[in-house]
């Protein structure tokens, strides 16, 4: 892949004895022709980017499970893991499923432009973006989910790319991507790692770039729900991150560029339109209310506090202060935090 740099200096990368260096003498393996471009002295957000760095230790001779694929069958990776990469209303397709859930990508045609996914897993948007034109690549620390994006890619006849890398150092070539797209990720991640990763994307977005990122909302009916089931407090591990739309529209103008919210869904974090059919009668319905909610918030904009998931549209600007502005990002930090007087308060209010 010619956009691939270091993810540690930005220098081009050469292959040498199955492996990649740059003139540094930084070194990443390639495991199946698979780059693993991750940080071993970045602690990891996931415990799949910790197994992949022990597999690409072992480089070309590590030994993978193999899997043979028939052009009716469903990937055991996107089997198993489905819940997990689509949410809770897919979790009774475990085990079950007979085709793909592929969602609708909410962006014009792409007429062949260069689509970066961040935190891709098994690739369905990917997916989508390839069907409607991009020239997709996408990116996620679990090499076992970037396998499976190859395989269901090939099975599928979709001309993708995929990488093991990390958001907060992306292995991209300075502004060679016009889109780039992420959903149900960053929201998993610390306040001040997210900022990272939207400085990475302003570097890696061509100067007409945009980002579309989808994030939760904290006033969100099922948002405050899970707030209060946690008691309020801050966010550990994995566990989601709530942010406010305000924090939200300040964070991505500052990192990225000048940014428009809009709704993604009300009632879950992951559901689509496009998907009901794979759904429970009773989730279909909770994903059409969704839907006309939706639709009603285009129109009536304070509606879009009471959504769970929210979309940040960014157009990349170059008259940016928070990359290079350490106070900016100690203030997005502090910001960030949603106090229990914040939520007590908009509850009083509602």
């Amino acid at each position: 892949m010619s956009v691939l740099v270091c993810p540690r200096d930005h220098a081009p990368l050469a292959l040498k004895h199955s492996t990649l260096l740059c003139r540094r003498g930084h070194s990443y393996a390639l495991v199946e022709g698979i780059p693993i471009l991750l940080l071993a002295e970045s602690e990891q957000t996931h415990i799949e980017g910790t197994r992949s760095l022990a597999v690409a230790e072992q480089g070309s001779s590590a030994k993978l499970p193999q899997f043979e694929i028939g052009a009716h069958q469903i990937d055991p990776f996107v089997q198993n893991a489905i819940g997990a990469t689509n949410g809770s209303l897919y979790a009774h397709l475990v085990g079950k499923m007979t085709d793909y859930p592929i969602p609708r990508l909410r962006l014009p045609p792409g007429t062949g432009k260069r689509f970066l996914e961040i935190g891709c897993s098994w690739g369905r948007w990917c997916i989508a973006a390839a069907r409607q034109g991009y020239r997709p690549l996408g990116v996620d620390p679990s090499l076992k989910g970037i396998r499976a994006a190859q395989r269901v890619a090939a099975q599928l006849g979709i001309k993708a790319q995929y990488v093991v890398a990390d958001g907060r150092h992306l292995p991209f070539a300075k502004g060679v991507f016009d889109q780039v797209f992420s959903y149900s990720v960053l929201q998993h991640i610390g306040r001040q790692e997210v900022v990272n990763v939207l400085s990475e994307v302003h570097r890696v977005l061509h100067p007409s770039g945009q980002s579309l990122i989808q994030m939760p909302n904290a006033f969100g009916v099922r948002s405050l729900y899970h707030q209060l089931r946690r008691g309020l407090r801050e966010a550990r591990g994995f566990e989601v991150r709530y942010w406010r739309p305000s924090q939200l529209t300040s964070v991505f103008g500052q990192s990225v560029g000048q940014t428009e919210i809009f709704v993604d869904g009300y009632f879950s974090l992951n559901a689509q339109l496009s998907d009901v059919g794979f759904l429970p009668r009773r989730y279909q319905a909770v994903v059409r209310l969704s839907e006309s909610l939706c639709r009603a918030s285009e129109k009536i904009r304070p509606m879009m506090y009471l959504a769970d998931s929210l979309y940040l549209s960014s157009h990349k600007s170059e008259d940016l202060r928070l990359s290079s502005n350490p106070e900016l990002h100690e203030s997005a930090e502090h910001e960030a935090r949603m106090p229990e007087s914040a939520i007590a308060a908009h509850g009083a209010a509602s």
